[in-house]
């Protein structure tokens, strides 16, 4: 999943450098967060027109969690 978000946001950016992904520990509901760490300058670009590529990106990560029997959240920082 890590890589997956990584790929995805090194993908939308201009600085993918900057770029990284972290994983906080599952909560007692077993739900993984996964945050999105990007440039100040690239924040407009992740997030999209109105949060449409943020909540594609949500979107397909919840995809692969379902997949694989896991809940997931992904923010984006």
């Amino acid at each position: 999943m890590e890589n997956l978000l990584l790929t995805v946001a090194k993908g939308l950016v201009n600085e993918p450098e900057k770029v990284s992904v972290t994983v906080d520990e599952p909560k007692e509901d077993g739900t993984v967060v996964y945050h999105i760490h990007v440039a100040e300058d690239d924040m407009g670009r992740i997030i999209g027109k109105q949060g449409r590529i943020a909540k594609a990106i949500r979107t397909v990560a919840r995809s692969v969690a379902i997949r694989n029997d896991q809940k997931v959240m992904v923010e984006i920082d």
